[in-house]
């Protein structure tokens, strides 16, 4: 049976009513040279069983990160998410809910978008949070694009440390309303001054902590800097978990925290789908985009929850939206707010520590390994090392011995940026002794 709602009777009724005479006519716009001409190599037809088999026998030729030691990050982590995340969150209330705008029907979403804007907040050390956004990435460019409204200025300064993914989108987000973007190079030892690059024109500075490379840093005095100059300070954090183990960027001072929510509740998924994390300051509540989702009670006294400040070009005048996020990522914001809650504070710091833990056994066993220097002297879990070769070649010979060695630096910022020879390796719980010692000995064999 063939899945076409359309009869040919259909198809020229429409094309009539449209005034066109043939689906080739609606094309004419495109060029010739940008249209396929000639025939698809897949088969006439098949059974589902048979397209199973075959779908199935082409996913098996991937290596996953669960199947061989991986040491793959970047951005992207992999954790152990307890079975009790998965079931929970496929419970029909969860699982079937959309956007709570009638919250006399949609109180438990209403409250489960609550209880993780309070964990955000908490962990980030800020005041507010808003109920998710798409991933690190968006999350970092709207907080630039708030930075402007706040300050009024138009100039933003990327550190080097901050992931090239979350750069780029911030750019082209940003070149559309005429922000100044001004990146950094790569910060390759933590020790990239940006004082001199804040002036009275500068509406944020933008700083990872850990950064891209793994460099940890007390962000304190660059917070005061801003401070002085006028300036939000907004924290990239790329890695959540760390936040159970290092000062908080509240502590430290940041005005806007956005980080990628990725590492608790969700797994790596080939690239998504993820969330994105955004807190702030009280007094910048009402710039914030997206939506958040507040307290208060009912006609006869009872707690109750309700999207308190939604500024989207859906719900008001499109000129005075601070977003045009359109939803939040509801469903990867309840897998983060569930395994944080079974992890508990305590569970949170002790997950944190083991994850420093592994990266620091790995990082001294590769230190020995002749053609190895490691960069970062403070790390997490994620750290970049300089190689006596390409990277790159290495990491393509330890796939081929069926281990994922880690990510390239050349691959997130490009090759000819001195960064050839760099590679960034992470460790998490998951990280066993077998898998280390792998990655030493084929590491080992391949500088050789």
């Amino acid at each position: 049976m063939r899945y076409l709602p359309l009869t040919e009777t259909d198809r020229s009724a429409m094309l009539a009513r449209i005034g066109v005479a043939s689906v080739d006519d609606l094309f004419v716009d495109v060029p010739d040279s940008a249209r396929f001409d000639g025939q698809f190599d897949l088969p006439d037809h098949m059974a589902e069983f048979e397209v199973e088999q075959r779908m199935s026998a082409m996913a098996t030729r991937n290596i996953t990160t669960g199947d061989v030691p991986s040491f793959l990050g970047a951005g992207a982590y992999r954790h152990h998410i307890p079975a009790s995340v998965d079931h929970l969150i496929q419970r029909g209330e969860f699982l079937t809910s959309y956007t709570p705008y009638q919250p006399e029907i949609s109180q438990g979403t209403l409250q489960a978008l609550f209880e993780f804007q309070s964990m955000v907040a908490l962990i980030t050390g800020m005041d507010v949070a808003n109920a998710s956004m798409y991933d690190g990435a968006t999350s970092c460019a709207e907080a630039v694009l708030m930075a402007r409204r706040v300050t009024r200025r138009n100039r933003a300064v990327v550190s080097g440390s901050v992931h090239p993914h979350y750069s780029t989108v911030t750019e082209t987000q940003a070149k559309y309303v005429d922000i100044d973007i001004d990146i950094l190079p790569p910060d390759l030892d933590g020790s990239e001054d940006l004082s001199g690059k804040i002036d009275d024109e500068t509406a944020c500075v933008v700083v990872q902590n850990p950064g891209v490379l793994g460099h940890v840093r007390d962000l304190s005095p660059l917070a005061a800097e801003c401070q002085e100059k006028g300036a939000l300070l907004i924290v990239v954090v790329t890695e959540a978990v760390s936040l159970g183990a290092l000062r908080s960027p509240g502590e430290m001072g940041a005005d806007v925290v956005v980080a990628e929510g990725q590492s608790i509740g969700n797994p790596q998924g080939f690239g998504g789908p993820y969330v994105g994390l955004f807190a702030a300051r009280e007094k910048y509540v009402r710039q914030m985009p997206g939506r958040l989702c507040g307290e208060t009670v009912d006609a006869d006294g009872k707690r109750g929850w309700v999207l308190t400040l939604s500024t989207r070009e859906q719900h008001i005048r499109r000129e005075k939206a601070t977003s045009n996020i359109c939803t939040n990522a509801g469903l990867c914001a309840l897998a983060f707010t569930i395994h944080l809650s079974l992890l508990g504070e305590d569970g949170f710091r002790d997950l944190a520590t083991l994850n420093h833990a592994r990266a620091s056994q790995l990082a001294d066993k590769l230190s020995e390994v002749p053609g190895v220097e490691l960069l970062p002297e403070a790390f997490f879990n994620e750290f970049a090392v300089r190689l006596s070769r390409s990277a790159g070649e290495v990491v393509d010979e330890l796939a081929a011995q069926n281990v994922l060695g880690g990510v390239p630096a050349s691959r997130l910022f490009g090759k000819g940026q001195g960064l050839d020879d760099i590679l960034l390796i992470a460790a998490s719980e998951l990280t066993t002794q077998d898998d280390m010692e792998a990655l030493v000995a084929r590491l080992t064999e391949v500088l050789a």
